[in-house]
């Protein structure tokens, strides 16, 4: 791999995601496919709704590109028509709502046909449990994936910056184990995307994500996760989606806990409280890139030294505990919004 490849993976997919999602959102205003405010939502004025129009496609292209040079389409691209279909069923989602159920058979039939597609030989799991409950493991673990990451899409940056630090972290990741090759331009390829969305999508918002970019990103995030643990990367790859991960378990333990319907949109996300009690979206997207810059240091220093794992809950606790308890300035009046399948 030249010096140069890193930074075409990195600055190209950047550049089509930010051109194609200015057009996404043009399209949206003309057609008036609005997010309009209302008593669980974080922002104040009508924004389109829909912006993964513009950041899937970039992906997508990008990754098929990186597939056909490095022969690995016959692996990529049942993934690819699978978060195609994910993105078309979403978008219906977006436009008029689909039943729960509908759309979480829909993820898990995508899940199956992702993980049909994997190398026989990539256990998630490094051969501690057999290939099926590999598999089966693998496959629990990715649709509650794409679940949280479309839980968690509810203020402004929040995924774009998950994206960004996943893909960069998965990509130094490789960089580190010494296996720099198509896997890490895959990853590259997301935090481009990821980049590109952020221009629109910092606080204040000009384009939301919706259904339509945050199933299909989950839903690829977790394919380049899993894929990164059956090359070895096991740890990474449980290490830098861990705020994530945190935070939705924690709290969907916590509505189970109570009764609550976990089915209806809610506001009691660690970074929903942080929100309601700061008012600022931004302080919060960007203590959670502080976070994720602290888990990528954790896997990648694990390498020379196994302690440096403890740097990863403490970075996720010290997160959770100020979001949960910070105090500094006027607490916002109008809720979060938060949707996904549960």
């Amino acid at each position: 791999m030249s010096i140069l490849t890193p930074f075409l993976c990195l600055f190209l997919p950047f550049l089509l995601a930010l051109g194609l999602t200015g057009g996404a959102t043009w399209w949206l205003k003309r057609r008036q496919v609005m997010d309009r405010p209302n008593e669980r939502s974080s922002h104040s004025l009508p924004t389109p709704r829909g912006g993964g129009l513009g950041v899937v496609p970039a992906l997508l292209g990008a990754w098929a590109v990186t597939g056909l040079m490095a022969g690995d389409m016959d692996t990529l691209w049942p993934t690819i028509a699978a978060a195609l279909a994910l993105a078309v069923i979403s978008w219906a989602d977006d436009l008029g709502g689909v039943p729960p159920g509908w759309r979480l058979l829909a993820q898990v039939l995508a899940v199956a046909v992702g993980l049909s597609a994997l190398p026989s030989e990539s256990l998630v799991f490094q051969g501690w449990l057999p290939h099926w409950l590999d598999r089966l493991v693998a496959g629990l673990a990715w649709v509650w994936f794409v679940n949280l990451f479309n839980f968690m899409d509810g203020i402004d940056g929040i995924s774009a910056v998950e994206t960004l630090c996943l893909g960069l972290g998965l990509a130094a990741a490789y960089f580190a184990a010494g296996l720099m090759g198509f896997m890490s331009s895959y990853a590259l390829a997301l935090a481009g995307v990821a980049l590109g969305f952020i221009a629109w999508n910092w606080h204040p918002a000009r384009v939301f994500l919706g259904d339509v970019g945050s199933v299909p990103l989950g839903f690829l995030s977790g394919w380049l996760l899993l894929r990164a643990a059956g090359d070895g990367l096991w740890l990474p790859a449980l290490i830098l989606p861990l705020y994530y991960l945190s935070d939705a378990t924690l709290t969907l333990a916590k509505r189970l806990w109570r009764r609550e319907p976990v089915w209806q949109a809610h506001r009691q996300h660690f970074y929903q409280q942080a929100v309601r009690r700061l008012g600022r979206h931004d302080l919060v997207a960007l203590a959670i890139l502080a976070a994720n810059a602290a888990l990528a240091a954790s896997a990648i220093l694990s390498y020379g030294d196994p302690r440096w794992v403890a740097l990863a809950p403490i970075a996720v606790i010290s997160l959770l505990a100020w979001m949960a308890h910070t105090k500094t300035g006027p607490e916002s009046k109008t809720p979060v919004e938060s949707g996904g399948v549960p």
